[in-house]
């Protein structure tokens, strides 16, 4: 039986609602020379985070996904602090950022390397943690849209045999559509499967015909700044629509790409609450004919069969 792997255990869809995909507790996105995120205090995590994880639980969010890989400061320690602190489950990934944050060790790293890598924190955990990673995240380069680098091909190559090997979800930073064919046809060279992908971001590619095309591909397609100043609400219910209109009412995420204590600002910036997505967005998805069923679909059991395994 599937299984979504969090800090507090496994959890059955039965003991989920709503789930958020893609979210951030803690991220570092100061300078990487600086180590911010090395010498963060858990305990002022949680005295920042903990009352964003209650009025995300309020608003009936019943787990998120962690979307900090390393490269921009991944803390998992941090995270079951925040998680134990709240009684809240979060989900948390194996994997490593884009050009140019891949870290030193990764680049030097064989294929093989990274392959055992991935796939100890997949099925024995996260350093000292005593948590097991979900999930892969990986991520190409923003402004690059021909394709992947070499080190970022290497990495995803790793990663579709470890989630061959384990059935994880593999998640990928990607803003440019066309990328995403080559990360697909990639990742099944490798042996592994379009269904256990998620294109982030992809609300980025102004390209809608793309969306589909990754969709009719078996990938998830996740459109995740939801809240945010990039596309307004009108833009993502029509997406929305036109997505299960096409019959991909089984391919949608929707999140906001929230959060989330950032160690290179002072008390850990200013936070963007957990609530956008329930609290104001689906009132406008259900405005727009959207009914309960498609609504439950979108929000609980899509992100529940993307990253259990």
């Amino acid at each position: 039986m599937a299984a979504l792997i969090t800090t507090l255990g496994e959890r059955s869809r039965a003991d989920l609602g709503t789930i958020l995909p893609h979210e951030h507790v803690f991220v570092d996105l100061g300078p990487k020379a600086e180590h911010n995120w090395e010498d963060a205090d858990p305990d002022d995590v949680v005295d920042v985070m903990a009352p964003e994880i209650e009025r995300a639980r309020e608003e009936g969010v019943t787990a998120l996904v962690e979307c900090t890989p390393e490269g921009v400061g991944r803390r998992v320690d941090v995270d079951l602090a925040v998680s134990q602190a709240t009684d809240f489950p979060i989900v948390v990934p194996t994997g490593i950022y884009q050009e140019p944050a891949i870290p030193a060790w990764a680049r030097e790293a064989s294929e093989d390397d990274l392959y055992e890598w991935l796939l100890a924190e997949l099925t024995d955990g996260v350093e000292d943690t005593g948590v097991r990673a979900a999930w892969i995240k990986v991520s190409t380069d923003d402004d690059d849209p021909t394709g992947l680098s070499d080190d970022e091909a290497k990495i995803l190559r790793a990663a579709a045999r470890a989630g061959a090997e384990t059935d994880a979800l593999i998640g990928s930073h990607t803003l440019h559509g066309s990328v995403v064919h080559r990360q697909l046809d990639l990742i099944e060279d490798a042996g592994y499967t379009a269904d256990r992908f998620v294109w982030i971001h992809a609300q980025a590619e102004s390209d809608t015909s793309l969306h589909r095309e990754i969709a009719d591909r078996g990938a998830y397609v996740e459109y995740d700044w939801i809240g945010g100043e990039d596309r307004n609400d009108a833009y993502y219910v029509d997406r929305v629509q036109t997505m299960l209109e096409d019959g991909f009412d089984d391919r949608v995420l929707l999140s906001q790409d929230r959060g989330w204590y950032d160690p290179s600002e002072p008390s850990g910036g200013e936070q963007k609450p957990y609530t956008y997505l329930t609290g104001e967005f689906l009132p406008k998805l259900r405005d727009a004919g959207i009914d309960d069923a498609a609504v439950r679909r979108l929000t609980e059991d899509n992100p529940f069969e993307a990253f259990a395994r």
